[in-house]
């Protein structure tokens, strides 16, 4: 039969075991790792881009191909409509009225929004543009 102090010493070494073998202590599946899966949309889909001003500072937003910029005055909430995917690459550019770094949050509220918060960071030099790229992902630069 074995003795307590056997067991004892058979539960130290595979415990030691698996103190130098991390893989083997930290094996998980894809599901348990995995990164957050990046946003996109369906090529072609209509989009409603929402972005939302959660800085307590004046923010612009310009799409590029229009001539003029949108403020965005502290908490306010702005609706894009009708933002197509089909054009190539389309993008918004945001920036601080005062030069201040931003920081974009993307989400996907539902199957047809893409939701773009800012927020004020300290990061430098800090986020300045949203890319809807033609195949349906999204980018922030």
């Amino acid at each position: 039969m074995f003795k307590p102090l056997s067991f004892a010493l058979i539960a130290v070494t595979l415990l030691t075991a698996s103190i130098h073998n991390p893989s083997y202590t930290f094996a998980g599946t894809c599901a348990s790792k995995c990164g957050l899966h990046p946003i996109q949309f369906t090529p072609g889909q209509h989009i409603r881009v929402e972005v939302v001003n959660s800085t307590p500072n004046l923010i612009r937003i310009q799409k590029p191909s229009e001539t003029e910029a949108i403020s965005l005055s502290p908490g306010q909430k702005l609706n894009l409509e009708q933002i197509e995917g089909t054009e190539p690459n389309t993008s918004l550019i945001f920036w601080s009225e005062k030069g201040l770094s931003l920081q974009a949050i993307v989400s996907k509220p539902n199957f047809g929004t893409l939701r773009l918060e800012l927020r004020p960071t300290w990061r430098s030099p800090g986020d300045r543009s949203l890319y809807i790229m033609d195949d349906g992902r999204i980018s922030v630069f």
